[in-house]
């Protein structure tokens, strides 16, 4: 006999969703706050000294911006730890429950849409930056 299980209720998938989520909102707010401030200021630095154009200047930052997603990559680690001391507990689902397309969906949009606001948050370094890439095309 197959003893059929239930599905997480909408509690659980919604539990399911934001243990997700928050972790992702924190990582997307510093990947994308850290690759703003440094890609520009290594644009602006190196383009500057070496006299290249705005084009090649972002095709600089642009592969700058790969190896700084990589070292923001492993701070993922420590924003899971710091959600888990701050409480996060991790979802009440039988293995079963946990393997179930309606948990997947609810953790995989958790963080699609956690990364998508922290990334939207990550963005406010530009408001500092408007005065440095306007002075950087005076010079040219």
């Amino acid at each position: 006999e197959k003893l059929e299980v239930a599905p997480p209720s909408p509690g659980q998938l919604k539990h399911v969703f934001f243990h997700n989520a928050l972790p992702f909102v924190g990582f997307g707010f510093l990947d994308n706050a850290i690759m703003i401030a440094a890609g520009t200021q290594i644009e602006l630095s190196i383009g500057v000294v070496l006299g290249i154009s705005t084009m090649a200047g972002k095709y600089f930052r642009i592969q700058n911006n790969w190896s700084l997603f990589s070292c923001s990559s492993r701070l993922a680690g420590y924003v899971e730890a710091l959600a888990s001391r701050l409480g996060l507990s991790i979802p009440d689902l039988t293995p079963k429950q946990a393997d179930m397309w309606q948990t997947r969906l609810s953790a995989h949009l958790g963080k699609a849409i956690g990364v998508t606001i922290g990334c939207l948050l990550g963005m406010f370094p530009l408001l500092f930056f408007g005065d440095e890439e306007e002075k950087l095309e005076e010079k040219k």
